[in-house]
């Protein structure tokens, strides 16, 4: 069963970085917390944009078989595996970098972080077959930085049964279930990134919490306005509200075989990519501007859905991760969950930018004290166990 008087513990140990890099590969976010206190209260934060070279090499480790048009020049021959090793290598000496910069904004040094919660990358997960890999050296992280690191965080989880996923549920309890202790009302976070996942509070004083991966959230948005207009993403909706939602696509989209699942589910690239979408818009033609307009249609009905099953008398919505700041598909949200008063995580004292950071921040303090940190309800594990792996500083 979770701690959920994690926060109570009086420790000197009281700091520790959380590192997030999502599906939609824009930035690699860390934040410094202070948890000498009933909620982490964040004491700086630092963001930086992957190089060109290895956002690539991620992007393409995350198709299978991807890789092949990089194994050219200096990567001549390369498989694979040698690129999942470079971009572990890359990815720790970056993550290391950010590290050290984030503390050279406090006042704060090394000796005073009690560990980094680093998810890593996400370049396959299979939770049918119970793996999952995420691509980071801890070793470099902890050795150019001097402080213990925690990561691989979804693979213990699996060793008992769970999908490794959604993994931020149990901090969204621990972080915002006293807000609800009321049977009428009814408390949804909702976490838009490349994939979009729901945390349902359901009287979470007694544990009872709901959570799953709903389906695409920006994935597909940011895919399509890259192609065609060379943007990382569609600016607050802007493009997407310009166009026409096509329904026929819309039907098309919504017959995704993962939306027809039950929970506990979780997904990613291996189902929501380009190549599928191509695949879909086969022999249809419509225009850029409306494509883009679908998908964002599609976006906020697949995640409006699943929330509307939940809904209550009283019923609040609290929207983070990038998709927070798209003011399109907030109003396409409001429009499919009028009961819902929505807001973002900013409501409750939180970023919507750093919400995902501080729980893998949270999930680096209860590895270093011994709590568990999966809630076997959502993830589908047979039991509660404490997750990540321990590389010390």
């Amino acid at each position: 069963m979770i701690c959920n008087t994690a926060f109570d513990v009086d420790l000197a140990d009281r700091y520790y970085i959380g590192m997030m890099s999502g599906t939609s590969l824009d930035a690699l976010d860390a934040v410094l917390c202070d948890f000498d206190g009933d909620t982490p209260k964040i004491i700086a934060t630092h963001s930086k944009p992957f190089c060109n070279k290895l956002r690539a090499i991620l992007l393409a480790l995350c198709t299978p078989n991807g890789t092949a048009p990089l194994a050219v020049g200096e990567f001549d021959r390369f498989s694979e595996l040698d690129f999942w090793g470079l971009a572990s290598r890359l990815y720790g000496e970056f993550a290391s970098e950010i590290v050290n910069e984030l503390i050279a904004k406090t006042d704060l040094t090394s000796d005073d972080i009690t560990a980094i919660g680093c998810h890593g990358q996400t370049v396959r997960h299979r939770p049918n077959w119970r793996f999952s890999l995420q691509l980071l050296d801890p070793n470099i992280l902890a050795e150019r930085t001097g402080v213990t690191v925690v990561s691989d965080f979804r693979r213990r989880d699996m060793a008992v049964g769970g999908q490794g996923a959604p993994l931020v549920p149990a901090f969204h309890q621990a972080m915002f279930g006293q807000a609800n202790d009321k049977s009428d009302s009814q408390i949804v976070i909702l976490n838009l990134g490349g994939i979009a996942n729901i945390t349902v509070l359901n009287d979470a004083l007694d544990d009872n919490v709901a959570g799953y991966d709903t389906g695409v959230a920006n994935l597909l948005m940011d895919g399509w306005i890259n192609r065609h207009q060379g943007a990382s993403h569609d600016k607050y909706g802007n493009w997407a509200k310009s166009g026409a939602v096509d329904f026929a696509l819309l039907d098309k989209l919504m017959n995704h075989p993962f939306l027809m699942q039950s929970a506990p589910k979780s997904t990613g690239r291996e189902a929501f990519n380009m190549a599928w979408l191509d695949g879909v818009l086969m022999n249809m033609n419509i225009e850029p501007v409306d494509v883009q307009a679908t998908l964002c249609e599609f976006s906020a009905l697949s995640a409006s859905i699943e929330i509307a099953k939940f809904a209550k008398t009283n019923n609040t919505l609290y929207v983070c991760g990038g998709g927070a700041y798209n003011t399109h598909l907030l109003t396409r949200l409001a429009h499919y969950l009028p009961t819902f008063d929505i807001h973002t995580t900013d409501a409750v004292g939180i970023s919507p930018t750093w919400v995902e950071a501080v729980a893998f921040a949270w999930l680096a303090r209860q590895n270093i004290l011994m709590q568990t940190a999966n809630l076997p309800a959502i993830t589908g594990a047979n039991k509660d166990v404490v997750l990540g792996v321990v590389c010390f500083g």
